[in-house]
């Protein structure tokens, strides 16, 4: 939307950022439009529901379009740490691991987070392909959308746990 477009006004206009080089400026005008984007606006919103598990908006994207496949997560987040920083040698893993939320103070990537998404993943549902072939061979949505909730249910209650104990 508004934010969106005017992406490099905004950041340009920021006193906060008059000290800043050329391709700083530039990486905080790529995080600024990932924010602000339609996928960043859904990691946003679900950020209430999987902060207990650790998690911050970043990975709350990166759940959201694993559901289209597990295998996506791990790519989504290479695609949001690289963003704006192509010549940054700088590596993923290093940026990741330097990652600290904002109002905690604390690393994002620690122990306890990444206990909590493989246990998140070892339960939670597959994939909506899954999901799809259940309901072909069902022919009815009963099953799928027991799966979807039990599965996901159980997959947040674990992590949950799990980040709780750890942290």
């Amino acid at each position: 939307g508004e934010n969106f477009s005017n992406a490099e006004n905004i950041v340009k206009t920021n006193p906060k950022f008059e000290q800043y080089s050329s391709e700083e400026i530039e990486s905080e005008i790529s995080s600024y439009k990932l924010e602000n984007s339609y996928i960043g606006i859904m990691g946003r919103g679900i950020e209430p529901v999987i902060e207990p598990l650790g998690y911050d908006w970043k990975i709350g994207i990166a759940l959201i379009s694993s559901f289209a496949a597990r295998e996506v997560f791990v790519g989504t987040l290479a695609t949001i740490y690289s963003v704006g920083d192509s010549e940054n040698e700088e590596t993923i893993k290093n940026k990741m691991a330097s990652e600290i939320h904002p109002e905690t103070g604390k690393k994002i990537f620690d122990v306890p987070t990444g206990v909590s998404l493989l246990l998140f993943y070892a339960f939670a549902m597959q994939c909506a392909s899954t999901l799809a072939i259940t309901k072909k061979e069902t022919n009815s949505w009963k099953w799928p959308l027991i799966q979807l909730l039990f599965m996901s249910g159980l997959a947040y209650v674990v992590a949950l746990f799990a980040y709780q104990i750890l942290k």
